[in-house]
């Protein structure tokens, strides 16, 4: 803003506003424009206006562009972080650049943080995880919550919007008989409808109310696994045995038992995973227990035996190790003192067992149950009155899957014959390598518990 005293002279043009740029170019235009022309000042004062107004103009003009590019920027962000299974043919895309009508509150349906218990075989599916081109466990389940309104189209596309999460994944080819998840779900939801759209190796057992801060992973202080596999696959190296007709005796049972006991307690494992080195405060785990079954024959006339542990944590192959390495110790191809040196900061070459018979049994919340499970409001986490179906479920599609599949195709026996090509001794050749490389991966690698 600026006051001209027209009865007095041009220099004493008052300027009332400061470091305001366009008066002060007005004023620089004024003064050039008196000292070049003989015009009049209402003539070299309009011409200084003009110029004043279109600058503006410029300047909204750029201002606008610039906004635009902002704007189309963000949405060539969002369009990158769009996932491929998705269906992107939205309303707003249809309607280009007009205004989504108002929300109607009478629409929305209140969700609250719920507990979902569910049993799967992993036979035919790429993990539990959802990745996009490729047949999972949660991309099944996430699309039968959507048909049924369990979760909304945005959940569906992020699942973050649902607080989903899992107490643990599994990988390809592995089978969960009580996996768990947490989410948000509406207060009335059918379990029975839901598993009608489900594939019959998929099921949801159950739902609970949990508390608004649960979270099934973080929750879960505990989580126990089974490998179940042919007795024979502990027989003596040096002895061949036919694979219907061999059956355990008491003392090689104990050697078993024995061998797996020297696992438990808190230890370093960075051998029995990838990317880990012996520094990093991860690799060590505290195993609670690991024992074996008593041998049983199954329906197509093989003894098999079920190993169990249970752990605070595992990493990625780090159970599929243990079980690899148990098996060449029993068997005679290396002695336990391997154990021992795998155990210290030596970097050793183990096998690691077939993921056939690994199955995800139990994620355990007492720490939770503890103090929630009895305040009234919320049932403890034990699922106690879902546990026939579910045995019903895991007996008929996951371990008449593995008998029937390892007994087919003997799996296990292919396995065991490339036993002898492990040295069971230091990788010499990239011990190094890899120890130099392991800080870096390790900096990347943000999540890598309950792999199995």
């Amino acid at each position: 803003m600026f006051i001209i005293n027209r009865t007095v002279n041009f220099p004493k043009l008052v300027f009332v506003t400061k470091n305001s740029s366009p008066l002060q170019d007005l004023r620089r235009s004024l003064s050039t424009s008196l000292k070049q022309n003989s015009k009049g000042f209402s003539a070299v004062m309009s011409e200084a206006l003009d110029k004043l107004e279109q600058k503006q103009i410029q300047n909204k003009i750029e201002h606008e562009t610039a906004i635009e590019q902002v704007k189309s920027t963000k949405r060539q962000k969002r369009e990158l972080k769009r996932r491929k299974w998705v269906d992107w043919n939205t309303q707003d895309e249809q309607a280009g650049d007009t205004k989504r009508a108002a929300f109607d509150p009478a629409n929305r349906v209140k969700r609250k943080k719920c507990a979902m218990l569910l049993s799967y075989c992993g036979a035919k599916y790429f993990g539990m995880q959802r990745n996009p081109g490729m047949q999972t466990i949660e991309e099944e389940l996430f699309k039968a919550m959507l048909k049924h309104k369990w979760i909304t189209e945005e959940s569906f596309e992020a699942a973050q919007a649902a607080c989903f999460q899992r107490a643990a994944r599994t990988d390809k080819g592995v089978s969960a008989a009580r996996q768990v998840c947490s989410i948000k779900l509406p207060d009335s939801v059918d379990i029975k409808a839901l598993n009608e759209d489900l594939p019959e190796d998929i099921r949801v057992f159950g739902v609970e109310r949990v508390t608004k801060g649960f979270n099934a992973k973080d929750q879960c202080n505990a989580r126990t696994y089974t490998y179940t596999l042919p007795s024979v696959a502990f027989a003596d190296c040096t002895e061949k045995h036919d694979f219907e007709n061999y059956r355990t005796v008491a003392a090689h049972l104990e050697k078993i038992k024995d061998t797996l006991q020297l696992y438990e307690g808190t230890k370093n494992f960075h051998n029995f995973t990838s990317r880990k080195n012996f520094l990093d405060p991860s690799a060590k785990r505290f195993i609670m227990s690991f024992s074996c079954s008593e041998p049983f024959v199954s329906l197509q006339g093989v003894e098999f035996l079920t190993l169990k542990v249970k752990g605070q944590s595992f990493m990625l192959h780090q159970i599929r190790k243990m079980v690899g390495l148990a098996i060449a110790i029993v068997r005679g191809n290396t002695t336990a003192a391997t154990l021992e040196r795998a155990l210290t900061e030596e970097r050793l070459d183990l096998p690691m067992a077939p993921g056939l018979g690994l199955v995800l049994d139990t994620v355990h919340y007492e720490r939770y149950n503890d103090r929630y499970g009895r305040d009234g409001i919320h049932e403890p986490l034990t699922w106690s009155k879902q546990e026939t179906e579910v045995k019903e479920f895991i007996d008929r599609y996951i371990y008449a899957n593995i008998y029937e599949t390892e007994t087919r195709e003997r799996s296990m026996m292919e396995w065991l014959e490339t036993l002898p090509l492990h040295s069971y001794d230091a990788r010499r050749d990239d011990a190094q390598t890899t120890m130099n490389n392991d800080d870096a991966v390790n900096r990347n690698k943000q999540n890598d518990d309950d792999d199995e």
